[in-house]
């Protein structure tokens, strides 16, 4: 009987045993299957910084999703990107967005990246400190970079022109990925420049230029930086992954609130910047929802400057 007893409780003992390995190997397969590749493009500036924190954090890997970032230098380059499937996210501008669904992309608003106040000092336009400019009358037949032409700060910077009274058609703009801007202005190519942070405050840290206005106080409240987007056929096949982004950055937006020096730190992993620099970092109106007002006013925008040939709906733009 005893040996009886101990052989039925060495049979038990090893089906109990297969059971938890089984269980434990159909776990690990159905994780393996549930992470979904994603690449995201990013243009480097201060509110990408969700998605390096949401990589680093594990926030894309609790939601399912397996993350690799690319840093793209021009924001008008990603929306070929995103239609050759070469990346499946990217931090879209307002213009570079609307611009590629007004010219037949069907393109959609999976996650918010920021919205701007009136305070905003993130952004601006930085002139060389021999250029002799010193308000916006001084524009007039000079040469300024911005980092894509009909870009988000090219339109800001002909909207600000606009409110000032200057006729934008005056000022000649050069194509200046952001990490060129130094040695353009260095070099006497431009005249100033149309930046962000952290680009904005090496300009001016080096002594190459200084800041002339940073146009928040002169534009509209409300403005979006930039969205989260891809094509909608992705969005369509993968609605769960899709979801689950815009979840992953809304941790991430709510880390960086309570963690500064974390967030600075993860995204000085991907940036690459100076200790110093990574060390100011400040993160402005993040915001992982978006909304269609954020993005009607830039279509009323881009509309005011003859950007666009067709009507587009921005709320048909947005994940819903």
């Amino acid at each position: 009987l005893k040996a009886k007893g101990e052989t039925d409780m060495k049979r038990r003992g090893t089906t109990a045993t297969a059971f938890i390995l089984a269980s434990v190997l159909a776990f690990a397969c159905h994780s393996t299957r549930a992470q979904t590749k994603v690449i995201v493009g990013l243009t480097q500036f201060n509110e990408v910084a969700p998605v390096m924190i949401a990589k680093e954090e594990g926030f894309f890997a609790k939601q399912g999703l397996d993350v690799d970032i690319q840093l793209i230098p021009l924001n008008s380059t990603l929306p070929a990107a995103l239609q050759s499937d070469a990346i499946q996210v990217a931090s879209l501008t307002p213009p570079v967005l609307v611009q590629a669904v007004d010219g037949g992309l069907d393109l959609v608003v999976i996650a918010g990246g920021s919205v701007g106040g009136k305070g905003d000092t993130n952004f601006g336009v930085v002139a060389r400190t021999d250029s002799g400019i010193t308000d916006a009358a001084d524009f007039v037949g000079k040469k300024v970079g911005v980092p894509g032409l009909g870009a988000t700060l090219q339109v800001l910077f002909r909207q600000w022109l606009s409110v000032k009274g200057v006729d934008y058609s005056k000022v000649t703009f050069v194509e200046t990925p952001f990490p060129q801007m130094p040695d353009m202005m260095k070099g006497g190519t431009v005249d100033a420049v149309v930046s962000a942070n952290p680009f904005m405050g090496r300009i001016v840290d080096a002594g190459i230029g200084k800041i002339v206005t940073h146009m928040a106080p002169d534009l509209p409240a409300g403005l979006a930086g930039f969205f989260y987007s891809s094509t909608r056929d992705w969005a369509g096949k993968h609605p769960d992954a899709a979801k689950a982004f815009r979840q992953a950055v809304a941790e991430a937006v709510a880390f960086a609130a309570n963690n500064l020096d974390g967030a600075r730190a993860d995204f000085g992993k991907y940036v690459k910047l100076p200790a110093p620099v990574i060390a100011n970092i400040k993160f402005t109106g993040m915001n992982a929802e978006p909304t269609e007002a954020s993005l009607a006013i830039w279509v009323s925008i881009m509309n005011e400057q003859k950007m666009l040939k067709s009507k587009v709906d921005a709320n048909r733009l947005i994940l819903h």
